[in-house]
């Protein structure tokens, strides 16, 4: 059975077309979908096997980047939204989808972000928009189905002004480390301190993606969908071993655990 991937739309949302590309290089049937469709009835979500919140810039960062589409998915889908996660259905939110996860609260996943953030999404150390290359790690302990065998460094570009990941007590950090919900870093492939660039926006301990306890949501701020295909890589004519981008790993993991459900 081909697993459905539901790509969400919003205003601003400007890389779901790109998201779709990756599911379908992963196998799966990909469905661009506005958020009004599902919240007026037109589809649902039960009907999909993997969600997406893709990069952008969704209605335009007013009032904070992912603050309102964040209030409009739990607003207006809610429980859909909910009753997805719960089944443990994987969701992915990349860069502008990452900072709506944690505007929603179900990243961490620990309880309703009115009632505290203990993470969030801050404007780069450097104070200015990154758009560069970066190696990623994932750690060997966390619970991310996105991750699952990553076992060495991978490659995808990151695109953000506003992807500091910040904590709000070093028992939080310790919390997601403990947990499992660090799922990747940024690394140095040389070996040395990881410093910027290769931490681009100067995220505490190089933290680039989070996922849920449950391990089925992952935000990331780096842009995996950017990276399926060997020649979007910047080196790809001198590294002639690369067959595909790195980022599609993350894809095929997603459908792969979608279709064991």
């Amino acid at each position: 059975m081909v697993v459905k991937a539901l790509i969400l739309r919003a205003p601003g949302i400007n890389r779901d077309a790109d998201a779709a590309a990756a599911c379908e290089l992963a196998g799966a049937e990909a469905d661009q979908v506005h958020v009004n469709r599902l919240a007026e009835g037109d589809a649902h979500m039960r009907d999909y096997g993997f969600a997406i919140i893709p990069g952008g810039f969704s209605y335009g960062d007013h009032l904070g980047a992912g603050k309102l589409l964040a209030v409009d998915l739990m607003h207006r889908l809610g429980e859909q939204l909910a009753a997805f996660v719960a089944d443990g259905r994987p969701v992915l939110g990349i860069c502008n989808g990452f900072q709506v996860l944690v505007k929603t609260g179900l990243l961490p996943g620990w309880e309703s972000p009115s009632i505290q953030r203990h993470v969030t999404l801050a404007e780069n150390t450097s104070r200015q928009f990154e758009c560069r290359w970066v190696s990623l790690a994932a750690d060997p302990s966390s619970r991310c189905v996105f991750t699952t065998g990553i076992d060495r460094f991978i490659e995808t570009p990151v695109a953000h002004g506003e992807g500091r990941v910040a904590v709000d007590s070093d028992a939080t950090l310790e919390r997601l480390r403990t947990q499992g919900q660090v799922a990747l870093r940024y690394a140095s492939t040389s070996g040395g301190a990881v410093a910027y660039p290769a931490n681009p926006n100067g995220s505490i301990d190089h933290i680039a993606g989070l996922c849920n306890p449950q391990g089925n949501v992952l935000g990331l701020m780096p842009h995996p969908e950017n990276a399926i295909q060997m020649r979007q890589h910047p080196r790809w004519t001198r590294e002639r071993w690369r067959k595909e981008g790195d980022g599609l790993m993350l894809f095929r993991n997603a459908v792969r655990y979608a279709t064991n459900l």
